[in-house]
């Protein structure tokens, strides 16, 4: 059985604290009752999550993704992000891959 998605980002950003030179970019799609669906994209990098397509509450305490999001794939990318010249270190698989710290490479 898969992992809520919020699990699965909580234990995504457990993994990693112990990896500051990985960042892992979860892509996936938002629910919308009046756009139907929108592209969400999330990064996790030295144990903490936020969305690059949405707004991301303060709240550490808070969960960060909003109720009707489903993930669909992760990429592994060399950290910290430079946006400008991004380093992808591992091609897109599913989120739960990632839940194996040997998948961080």
């Amino acid at each position: 059985m898969a992992p809520s998605a919020l699990a699965l980002v909580a234990g995504l950003e457990a993994i990693s604290r112990g990896r500051p030179d990985r960042v892992l970019r979860l892509r996936g799609l938002l629910a919308c009752a009046a756009a139907g669906e929108e592209p969400y994209e999330l990064l996790i990098f030295r144990g903490f999550a936020s969305s690059t397509t949405h707004p991301t509450g303060f709240d550490p305490d808070q969960p960060v993704l909003p109720d009707g999001v489903v993930l669909a794939s992760a990429e592994l990318l060399a950290g910290p992000l430079n946006p400008a010249a991004e380093q992808l270190l591992a091609a897109a698989a599913a989120p739960e891959h990632y839940l194996q710290p040997a998948a961080w490479l």
